[in-house]
């Protein structure tokens, strides 16, 4: 079988990309599918058995065409790029592009989030603070809204306070819980700017609303996004889930570490997670503490609450 060189032409920015800092991401390809990995100038060259450069040549392929969209490359990036190949994905799908660009998974477990958004009409999301879980499935849907896939994006959280109470807040109670919906509207506004994010709020089409206010309702055509679900109780988490209408997709958030409920309540993402686990048409990714996208010392924040509390 041959082993001679294949040659890839690329951009040089794609080909700085495909080798990374100290070559390392040229040699994450390289264990992956027994090749070597060149950059000689002007592209890569892959040297191995055919399978081997194959395989390699459509990772290379991925990682290229990221870059070539501006989009900054990481190890996690490279192994993505490498988990789909072997797995033989063809990725999440048209990725939602946001104001500062396209929106890409940073982790293999993030882009198995974002290929579980793409293929199933109920996804559960769990994971602790800065994985990016709310942040991707309010990106995810508002890509659909916006390339005219859906019709609304209906975001929604229990109004369940961490230690404080609604009543000593002043205002109506709109004014009351948009502090609990505060965190929706930054995802909102990653993704739109704020006057169409407040246009589409004005027709409708975007609803940011407390859990409370899903009762008695059925969508369609819609993604419904229910975040910080860990603090739903089971009849909630039914209810809520009762509402998916027809050609909708629904999305469920959560942390299963930080239930603020009281202590005799079940938390309805921990049941329904129970429960619906490995129905078809259901996916649910777990993330963890390697996928913390956030400012790298939430990790060691997290870290180090978990070891005090062990």
């Amino acid at each position: 079988m041959s082993r001679a060189p294949e040659f890839i032409t690329l951009s040089d920015a794609a080909a700085r990309a495909v080798a990374g800092a100290n070559s390392r991401h040229a040699a994450l390809i390289e264990d992956a599918f027994d090749v070597l990995v060149e950059t000689p100038g002007g592209g890569v060259s892959l040297t191995g058995d055919a399978k081997g450069r194959a395989a390699a040549k459509k990772a290379v392929q991925a990682i290229a065409a990221r870059a070539d969209q501006g989009l900054e490359i990481g190890e996690a990036d490279v192994r993505v790029a490498i988990g789909n190949v072997r797995s033989g994905s063809a990725g999440a799908g048209p990725l939602p592009v946001g104001r500062r660009g396209q929106v890409a998974p940073k982790t293999k477990t993030q882009a198995e989030y974002l290929q579980a958004l793409s293929k199933c009409e109920l996804v559960f999301g769990l994971g602790p603070a800065g994985t990016g879980k709310t942040f991707l499935a309010v990106a995810h849907g508002a890509g659909l809204l916006l390339r005219g896939e859906v019709d609304r994006l209906i975001v929604s959280r229990p109004a369940v306070e961490a230690g404080e109470r609604l009543g000593f807040l002043p205002g109506d109670l709109q004014a009351k819980v948009n502090p609990y919906l505060r965190p929706l509207f930054d995802a909102l506004h990653d993704m739109m700017d704020f006057e169409q994010v407040k246009r589409f709020m004005v027709n409708d089409v975007i609803e940011v609303i407390p859990l409370a206010f899903m009762r008695g309702r059925t969508l369609n055509d819609s993604v419904i996004i229910l975040d910080e679900a860990q603090n739903t109780t089971a009849s909630q988490m039914l209810m809520f889930l009762t509402r998916l209408g027809h050609d909708s997709k629904m999305i469920v958030t959560g942390d299963t570490t930080q239930i603020d409920l009281p202590e005799n309540s079940r938390s309805g993402l921990v049941d329904a997670t129970e429960k619906l686990r490995g129905i078809k048409g259901i996916g649910l990714v777990e993330l963890e503490r390697g996928d913390i996208v956030r400012h790298r010392l939430v990790q060691n924040i997290v870290d180090a609450y978990e070891r005090s509390s062990g």
